[in-house]
């Protein structure tokens, strides 16, 4: 089954276009893209062709930056309702909630995820782009996609104090374009794709906050778009990932940040098959070997990151999980890391 995506994304496609000497109406036919399904905020279009608008427009018009140029005449408009209710929401930290909850709607291909600090400096959060395989080898549309969100949260707080960006490819432009761009150090052929920023941004107010307009676009969400999180398992999944940033991910404070009882949400993950106990040891199993083999934390900092209270612990659930030490965890995958990079420059030389 092809993974879609929303035409709208493309909004202001054919206007570059022409001004950099192509014909942008032409260009979208080639993939398959009308100007209708572009003006709409409900048409569906194949990613794969969203990706190829993009990468063939940078190549043929030798516009290497394409992509951030293309974000850079766009705002929240271009995601239609999702834009409404992330650009109302009353936090930074709520906005950034309903779009990771439904960036599904926008791109079958993308989940966002709140992270650790991957360098472990302390106040700092990462969010990353989780885009699989189909879609991840298009750097314009990586450009883009972090180039728009960067844009929608300047304009919802201001300066918001990025402090690094990280894209998983080589720069496609100069690196003083992606540099003015961001107003940031970008750092390139990273692992994954990452704005990296102050954890406290989470409670700055949203300059359109608008309660009421919120709660109406977030109920017509709910009611209308099939989220991949609609069940109890992956909204309890969400909320355990962040929860692991700001506070303690027990069920007392999981419930509360969904607005159900206890019990309740109890009674619904039984209904799935699971329990919050093995939802929780899966959060906590991932979290850890991204932490372990993704950044160099110490194991004292990991420990309390993934809410356990003592190293001995977290030696014992990496064994059960990994069969191995975390230590030894961590070794493995740097020296597959070597080995990876490695053949990389032996085929390159």
């Amino acid at each position: 089954m092809a993974i879609m995506g929303r035409a709208a994304s493309l909004r202001g496609y054919r206007e570059l276009v022409d001004e950099l000497g192509g014909e942008g109406e032409a260009l979208l036919r080639r993939f398959g893209i009308s100007l209708e399904a572009i003006d709409s905020d409900e048409a569906l279009v194949p990613a794969e062709s969203l990706g190829w608008a993009l990468e063939i427009a940078a190549a043929e018009l030798d516009c290497p930056d394409f992509g951030l140029r293309l974000a850079g005449r766009q705002d929240s408009e271009c995601l239609g309702l999702l834009g409404v209710a992330v650009t109302t929401a009353a936090t930074a930290g709520d906005a950034l909630a309903c779009i990771t909850r439904f960036i599904a709607i926008q791109h079958e291909g993308i989940s966002l995820r709140l992270v650790p600090d991957p360098h472990g400096q302390t106040g700092m959060v990462g969010l990353n782009y989780l885009d699989i395989a189909e879609v991840s080898d298009f750097c314009q549309g990586i450009d883009h996609a972090v180039g728009l969100m960067h844009r929608i949260v300047s304009a919802s707080v201001g300066d918001y104090g990025l402090r690094t960006v990280h894209l998983p490819h080589p720069p496609r432009a100069p690196a003083a374009s992606y540099a003015e761009f961001f107003g940031a150090e970008v750092r390139f052929d990273m692992p994954t794709t990452m704005l990296r920023f102050p954890a406290d941004l989470l409670q700055r107010p949203l300059r359109s906050r608008n309660p009421m307009l919120h709660k109406l676009a977030m109920d017509y969400l709910d009611r209308h778009y099939p989220e991949p999180d609609r069940g109890m398992t992956a909204r309890v999944r969400l909320a355990i990932d962040r929860a692991l940033l700001e506070s303690r991910a027990d069920i007392e404070t999981v419930a509360r940040m969904l607005t159900v009882h206890e019990r309740t949400l109890q009674r619904a993950l039984a209904a799935e098959g699971t329990t919050f106990t093995e939802v929780l040891d899966t959060a906590r199993r991932d979290i850890t070997y991204r932490l372990l083999c993704e950044t160099d934390l110490p194991m004292s900092r990991i420990t309390t990151l993934v809410g356990l209270r003592e190293q001995s612990a977290l030696t014992r659930v990496v064994r059960r999980w990994f069969g191995t030490t975390p230590q030894r965890l961590r070794s493995i995958s740097r020296a597959r890391q070597a080995d990876i990079s490695q053949v990389s420059l032996v085929a390159e030389g």
